[in-house]
């Protein structure tokens, strides 16, 4: 049964393949922040290449994958509608589904000073929290950010992650969790190669039979 007390975190992404990278993070944050976390694979993804796996490969490889992570939830929303997967227009369907739920988006310290290029990127604090995580490599600093950016990191940014139940939307958290450099591109580079034994420990051992027995990720037949 639904708990509207408890936050709702989405992660969204291709899950081209998921990996533990993915995992994991939802893992720290769903333990962290004592909040539900679902993932939500994107359709058409509006700031990346299209997936090379179908969206129904894309869905059975995280229906896989959860079951070994099984307090992890999928909403495969954005899969069904039609159209470029904006973040947006799913904030606003499940706040319309659960008006007084609170809900957090996650999203990587590189994604947060790319939002102002977001669709409708200064919605989104209105219908959802951020909780941002660091990644290696990214500086969170107010200096790398646009100045309309960092004009909401001022006004939104709170130190205390109890501040995602005192409203529905509208602030800004920092978690950290451990890194996780694992890579999706690199994934499906090296099943391209037929290296297997270089990433079999990146992904559950049920999506990567899932990869083989579908032949995913393979080179066309002509490649040289």
């Amino acid at each position: 049964m639904r708990n509207d007390a408890v936050p709702l975190a989405l992660l969204g992404g291709t899950f081209d393949p998921v990996h533990y990278g993915h995992l994991r993070l939802a893992e720290d944050v769903r333990r962290a922040l004592a909040v539900d976390v679902a993932l939500v694979p994107a359709r058409d993804p509006p700031h990346r290449d299209a997936p090379a796996a179908s969206p129904a490969d894309r869905l059975a490889m995280l229906q896989l994958a959860v079951e070994a992570f099984p307090d992890l939830a999928i909403d495969a929303r954005e899969l069904a509608r039609a159209g470029k997967s904006y973040t947006a227009l799913t904030l606003e369907e499940l706040r319309a589904e659960a008006p007084r739920r609170p809900l957090a988006l996650i999203v990587g310290a590189d994604a947060l000073l790319g939002l102002p290029g977001w669709h409708r990127w200064r919605d989104l604090f209105g219908l959802a929290h951020l909780i941002v995580v660091e990644r290696p490599g990214t500086v969170l600093a107010t200096r790398s950010m646009a100045p309309h950016l960092r004009a909401e990191w001022e006004a939104r940014w709170r130190p205390d992650p109890a501040a995602l139940r005192r409203a529905t939307a509208g602030a800004i958290v920092v978690q950290a969790v451990a890194p996780q450099p694992i890579s999706a591109t690199a994934i499906r580079a090296g099943l391209r190669r037929g290296a297997l034994d270089e990433i079999r420990g990146l992904l559950p051992p049920a999506v990567m039979s899932y990869i083989q027995n579908h032949r995913l990720y393979e080179p066309p037949p002509d490649a040289p």
